[in-house]
């Protein structure tokens, strides 16, 4: 017979509960989880039975947690932070140069320059196997707080991550954003004011994007109007093309505008906002991870791939040669 415990933490009961506590909407969760949503419902009904009280309750359409769900929520974080806490331990114990390393980075981030410093990592250390994930930024977090990536590769400052305290960053370099446009009356700008980027519609990132966001907030802490979205796509070359193809505007990272210069000088034009839009591309990783041999490594070693020549100038030249 199956103790308290066993069914409490048997299966898979515990990520349903915190899929549901995150979206608060089982049909969402659901989906995400990949289950029916009667499946679903039966898993929180029988954790409810297990703990002897509600856990959700609705008010008309919206869920709310009851004050054991909350309390279920605390305990359930601390369990996976002992879990992480026991796996980094257990990991840090290993080689320098064995093991695997897995990294999630934003899919919204120009990934030449990491895919050309990877391979050359590979080529010191072939027992390394590095695992090289493109998310987005809901789920590079989630993959973070489940110990399932060391490390992940993100545009930071980022206001929707809540609990910073477990974990560190180290910049790679600083974003400038860039207007990018195919105006002829802007063209002699080296500069471009907020208020003069509403002359055309755009094409963006996804509304849960970070530089959607980011842009969002910059016109609306400016008291301009956010500029009107036509079309959406969750990666740079998808954005640049339909901006290139029916002369929208659009906001770019410099980083991937400095893989296409050529088409930059011979078909479209890219300014700096006034003021700059600018944020950090950084490494994210639970401070424990530090510790482990083969990370440290790893985050040195591409200290190192920087210091012979920057990030841009890598991105660059790799693109020169393509």
């Amino acid at each position: 017979m199956k103790t308290t415990q066993e069914s409490i933490f048997s299966s898979k009961t515990l990520t349903y509960f915190l899929q549901l506590a995150e979206t608060m909407n089982y049909t969402q969760a659901s989906q995400i989880l990949g289950i029916t949503q009667p499946a679903l419902t039966q898993q929180i009904k029988k954790l409810e039975r297990t703990v002897g009280a509600p856990l959700f309750y609705s008010i008309g359409k919206k869920l709310r947690m009851t004050d054991a769900g909350l309390t279920m929520l605390n305990a359930t974080h601390e369990i996976y932070a002992v879990l992480n806490k026991a796996t980094d331990a257990i990991q840090q114990s290993t080689s320098a140069t064995q093991g695997e390393i897995s990294i999630g980075l934003l899919s919204s981030i120009e990934d030449r320059v990491l895919e050309d410093f990877i391979a050359t990592y590979y080529k010191e250390h072939p027992d390394i196997r590095v695992t090289f994930y493109t998310l987005n930024r809901k789920e590079i977090w989630e993959r973070l707080e489940n110990n399932r990536i060391d490390l992940a590769i993100m545009y930071l400052p980022d206001e929707s991550i809540k609990n910073w305290k477990p974990y560190a960053s180290k910049k790679i370099m600083t974003e400038d954003l860039m207007f990018v446009h195919n105006n002829p009356e802007l063209a002699d700008k080296d500069k471009i004011k907020l208020k003069d980027t509403l002359g055309a519609k755009w094409v963006t990132y996804p509304e849960n994007y970070y530089i959607d966001q980011t842009i969002h907030e910059t016109y609306k802490n400016h008291l301009i109007d956010v500029p009107t979205s036509v079309a959406r796509f969750s990666t740079p070359n998808q954005i640049f093309r339909f901006a290139e193809q029916t002369e929208t505007y659009t906001a770019l990272p410099m980083s991937f505008l400095s893989s296409q210069k050529e088409s930059i000088t011979t078909k479209v034009k890219a300014v700096p906002f006034e003021p700059n839009i600018q944020f950090d591309l950084s490494f994210v990783y639970r401070k424990d991870k530090i510790d482990i041999p083969r990370i440290i490594s790893f985050l040195n070693e591409f200290d190192a791939y920087l210091g012979e020549a920057d990030y841009l100038t890598r991105l660059e030249s790799i693109s020169a040669e393509k």
